[in-house]
């Protein structure tokens, strides 16, 4: 839901975890870092809001349901991965929505805002 500079910024801050040797090494285990727990048919979940990006573990369903919004997602996501867009986070690995404030933002270094989300590193 957001703006091309969002999603190109969210995109920049997974890259920048897998860039880094404190995170897992791949876009998916970055993506997918979380706690899981085994449901009741036996599949393994994320745990609800305790995973590294809200938008995984958020309860909603992650089928796309505009092809025409999923597939220019897709699309910012293959321009970021090529780098043409340089770093528009300044290199960070955290970001929030503006409405909230996480325990570790005080400990990170701000790097810029970009719509209603702070990037953090």
């Amino acid at each position: 839901n957001q703006p091309v500079a969002g999603k190109i910024a969210v995109a920049q801050v997974v890259q920048n975890r897998v860039d880094n040797p404190h995170y897992p090494e791949t876009i998916c285990d970055v993506v997918y870092q979380a706690q899981w727990r085994e449901n009741w048919k036996g599949n393994m979940i994320p745990v609800r809001h305790k995973c590294q990006f809200s938008w995984f573990c958020d309860g909603k369903s992650d089928i796309p349901v505009d092809s025409a919004t999923w597939m220019f997602s897709v699309l910012t996501a293959e321009s970021v991965l090529r780098g043409d867009f340089g770093d528009i986070t300044e290199g960070a690995t955290h970001y929030h929505a503006d409405s909230v404030h996480p325990y570790w933002a005080d400990s990170l270094n701000q790097t810029v805002i970009i719509n209603n989300h702070i990037f953090y590193k």
